[in-house]
């Protein structure tokens, strides 16, 4: 039986719960609680959905199919999971898509109305989760907290993206998640850590506290970045912690052409693949947007499917590109493709990384072998 728990944020359509689970997952951050964000939805909103300029969320928004397949690897990667998990779900679920609910422990349910609501209690007791809070959604008011216990309830308000703050709600759901999911920190990363591949771990926490120390809840900067590299070694490295796109890619670059192993808290340790460059591709699992800029090549990687898996993904090949030129990669795609990528393509002048976070749109450097550009250093990227 997995010792870590699942809970479900479930509801009706439009009742906020993207919104309401990067809220919860933010406020769990920054009490140091080690968590993973499934979202059991094949929208793939994710955390860049709450953190990019609006502009740039629709142009990196991908529709995908909710079929079985995509329930199947969902149902598995609960059932497999490697830290306590908030599992975004939502929508009018067939009784096939209801599987996911069956691998949850607990459930948290937000409804704008009272019939969504009870809808959505009796489906989560039907297959014994345990209910934490039952929450409407407001658009406006003030949140109000009207029971802690046995169960949590109120109402929230505000639940918009890139508009929505913490209250007293959400410091309440908060308290209750961190009884359910704190686990010791030292014996849970001790665990992982036996289980990394490389001897070497770079803890992503652990260093940027030493960088920053003065700031508890400092996020990596792209100006970290020569810093941080020429604190790490040049042999194997096992990664784990969060950190943003281009640390992970710049990380498989400054250790190349030793290996690195990546901890993804939906497979455990896996390390990037191997890419062969081919002049003519067929179609397949990743569609390659390819746009020749003045000064760099453009590479947009636009899955063709909600969810990616590592092992069909074994012979994947990528558009072989002038190599004369600096390369920017963007594309919403896990850590462990991206990292392939950059090490497919680390034989150019440069190589950046797009950060839906960052504005402007820009590409942090993660490579360079040319003089007017450093790793950490930014260029603006003029998106499709």
């Amino acid at each position: 039986m997995n010792p870590f728990p699942a809970v479900l944020i479930c509801g009706p359509p439009h009742s906020g719960k993207s919104v309401f689970t990067y809220l919860l997952s933010y406020l769990l951050r920054e009490r140091k609680i080690e968590h993973y964000v499934l979202r059991a939805c094949p929208d793939g909103e994710g955390d860049w959905s709450q953190e990019a300029a609006p502009e740039q969320v629709r142009l990196l928004r991908q529709k995908g199919a909710f079929d079985q397949t995509f329930v199947d690897r969902v149902c598995r990667d609960i059932e497999r999971r490697h830290l306590p998990l908030l599992v975004d779900m939502g929508g009018r679920p067939t009784l096939d898509q209801e599987r996911i609910i069956r691998h949850c422990t607990h459930a948290i349910v937000l409804s704008a109305t009272t019939e969504g609501l009870l809808e959505w209690r009796n489906r989560v007791e039907r297959y014994g989760l345990i209910v934490i809070a039952e929450l409407f959604s407001v658009l406006n008011g003030n949140d109000q907290l009207e029971a802690e216990t046995p169960v949590l309830r109120g109402v929230i308000s505000g639940l918009e993206r890139h508009t929505a703050q913490s209250g007293v709600v959400t410091t309440a759901l908060s308290n209750r998640l961190e009884r359910l999911m704190r686990y010791d920190s030292k014996e849970l990363k001790d665990h992982i850590f036996r289980q990394a591949p490389y001897e070497m771990v770079v803890d992503l926490s652990q260093l940027i506290q030493q960088l920053h120390p003065a700031n508890a809840n400092q996020n990596y900067l792209p100006e970290d970045l020569p810093n941080v590299l020429s604190q790490i070694p040049q042999n194997p490295v096992s990664i784990y912690g969060r950190g943003p796109n281009w640390l992970y890619a710049a990380l498989t670059l400054h250790v190349a052409p030793h290996q690195v192993a990546l901890f993804d808290p939906r497979l455990g340790w896996v390390k990037p693949l191997s890419l062969p460059c081919v002049s003519q591709l067929k179609p397949g699992i990743v569609d390659w947007q390819i746009r020749v800029e003045p000064t760099y090549t453009l590479l947009t990687a636009r899955p063709t499917q909600p969810y990616l898996e590592y092992d069909e993904l074994a012979l994947l090949e990528v558009p072989a590109l002038d190599s004369r030129r600096g390369v920017v990669i963007s594309g919403k795609i896990p850590y462990w493709l991206l990292t392939s990528l950059v090490l497919a393509y680390q034989h150019h002048p440069w190589l950046a990384v797009v950060q839906p976070k960052l504005y402007p749109q820009a590409g942090v450097i993660v490579l360079s072998r040319q003089m007017q550009y450093i790793p950490g250093n930014r260029i603006e990227v003029l998106l499709d």
